[in-house]
């Protein structure tokens, strides 16, 4: 994951995995209602930021999540979903400092929001 073409990848199988899960999927086609066209560069950005330190991304992702969990509640479930699929896609493509660094960050990320949506 030391490249935009290995997080593009990444970012390309791992929603095909959310998009294919029963308990994920709903939340990003009914609930938050995605169109994969928009989303998925705003996400690569993310990602890029995150792991190559690229600064094209400039969106609040508390925001975001905070209109979504106002629709239909995020449940501690999800999180451990959500974390679930994307050490398990990463695992699948990758290894390496980088791999572990996103896994790291993705816990993070999980744990941070499941937090602060919670209270």
């Amino acid at each position: 994951m030391n490249s935009r073409e290995n997080i593009a990848f990444f970012v390309e199988r791992f929603y095909e995995g959310m998009l294919a899960d029963p308990q994920l999927a709903p939340i990003f086609v009914e609930v938050a209602d995605i169109n994969l066209d928009v989303h998925l560069p705003h996400i690569k950005d993310y990602w890029y930021k995150l792991l190559l330190g690229d600064q094209q991304y400039q969106r609040h992702t508390m925001n975001i999540h905070r209109t979504l969990h106002g629709k239909r509640s995020l449940v501690p479930a999800d999180f451990e979903r959500w974390l679930g699929l994307f050490t398990s896609t990463v695992d699948a493509y990758f290894v390496g400092e980088r791999a572990e660094r996103a896994k790291r960050i993705a816990a993070a990320i999980a744990t941070n929001m499941e937090s602060s949506l919670s209270s």
